[in-house]
């Protein structure tokens, strides 16, 4: 029974110690892992903020389903660090929005981190500021680092000021400042109005394609 005990006790308090230290971290997880409550759906001219169309969630999974578009906080960050797992189904595209204004297309009023399984045959004739994990249409991400099709990728944004850092899979791909990346132009010869912007919604970009999202976290730094 002492033994027992002991067993209960140490279990225990190494139980606090992780949820201390996640604590501390200052991470706040975006999702509940049962629905998308907390996440607003603009779907058209239509901004959903309660039974959600276009997502479903199974398994403590976000899956972007048929009709599904930009799913947003209604809260909005200025600077901070954003983490999610994706799993991208053959020829997938989604992306993640940040500063972004809504209603509005996150890829150009805010700035999208792509999210594509930019290994399809359809998409070979892309540019390369349109490749997974790039800054849409802004800074080029390297290439090389996104796990194959049906397997979990983990990608961390860091966003601080003009400046933008993107983690896959433990591997920096994006290091970049968009005011330096865009003093001679803007790579794709668009009109992004909402590229410096100083704050806006977090947008999972939904494109229809059964694209699925878990551990979804946020920590401002300010």
């Amino acid at each position: 029974m002492k033994r027992v005990h002991l067993v209960l006790t140490s279990l225990t308090l190494l139980l606090f110690s992780a949820l201390a230290s996640a604590g501390e971290e200052g991470f706040v997880s975006l999702f509940n892992g049962q629905d998308v409550s907390g996440w607003h759906h603009l779907a058209g001219d239509k901004t959903e903020t309660e039974g959600i169309t276009g997502y479903v969630v199974n398994d403590g999974i976000i899956k972007c389903a048929e009709g599904g578009k930009f799913l947003f906080t209604p809260e909005k960050y200025a600077d901070f660090v954003f983490r999610l797992e994706y799993r991208l189904p053959e020829g997938g595209n989604n992306g993640v929005g940040i500063r972004s204004s809504i209603p509005g297309n996150p890829a150009f009023d805010g700035m999208e981190i792509q999210l594509l399984d930019d290994t399809a045959e359809k998409y070979k004739a892309l540019g390369d500021y349109q490749y997974n994990g790039s800054v849409y249409g802004v800074i080029p991400a390297e290439r090389g680092h996104l796990n194959p099709v049906g397997e979990w990728n983990k990608m961390e944004i860091t966003a601080i000021g003009s400046k933008i850092k993107v983690v896959l899979n433990g591997a920096t791909i994006v290091d970049g400042d968009i005011v330096e990346a865009t003093k001679n132009g803007i790579l794709d010869k668009r009109e992004h109005p909402g590229l410096f912007n100083e704050t806006g919604h977090i947008v999972l970009c939904g494109h229809g394609d059964p694209v699925e999202f878990r551990n979804i976290s946020v920590k401002k730094i300010k």
